[in-house]
């Protein structure tokens, strides 16, 4: 059996965690590992060991143990539900997935700024997973000044095995139906 990871790349509220959930209840034998869920966790029941600044270590941790687990010790396709926005991250993750016999698809969110805005000011979403930002309107912004600096770049044909980019969010069912034929099939 071929065995898939579908990785997620955009913004917040580009609708990455919708899609992971929608196409999780379509896929047979997925999981959805989500690093929001994992920081919510943390701040909820490991507050004091949450560094005080600098990368979240104890997050990147758990969520590599729980993708550990799941590609050594599971047959489930896995759903990363993540900003991956970072190149050389996804790069990275990719080819442990890859070295492990998986296949890999790459859904890059590309929606209209003025959309993402217009969720955020609508959002009902818990700010429980901020450690440093206070709003969601502050964690976009960073990501728009981050935007093609350094290795925080768009994904490109190649990275994956299958590049997705939604652009409209009417693209979302047919996206979904599409990975969902790949997996069932057993093929890119």
């Amino acid at each position: 059996m071929n065995r898939f990871v579908i990785m997620t790349v955009g913004k917040t509220h580009s609708g990455k965690s919708t899609f992971a959930d929608k196409l999780e209840e379509q896929m047979e034998n997925a999981v959805v590992i989500d690093q929001d869920r994992h920081a919510e966790f943390i701040k909820t029941y490991y507050r004091k060991l949450l560094a005080k600044e600098g990368p979240n270590t104890i997050k990147y941790a758990v969520s590599k143990a729980i993708v550990d687990h799941a590609v050594g010790h599971t047959d489930c396709h896995l759903i990363i539900c993540n900003s991956n926005r970072n190149k050389g991250g996804r790069e990275e993750l990719l080819d442990y997935f890859k070295s492990n016999g998986f296949k890999s698809i790459l859904v890059h969110f590309d929606l209209p700024d003025e959309l993402i805005q217009e969720r955020i000011a609508a959002s009902t979403r818990s700010k429980s997973i901020f450690r440093i930002a206070t709003t969601f309107k502050e964690v976009l912004a960073r990501q728009n000044e981050e935007t093609g600096i350094g290795n925080v770049l768009d994904p490109d044909e190649g990275e994956a095995d299958r590049l997705f980019v939604i652009r409209d969010e009417a693209e979302v069912v047919n996206v979904i139906g599409k990975i969902v034929g790949m997996v069932e099939g057993g093929a890119i």
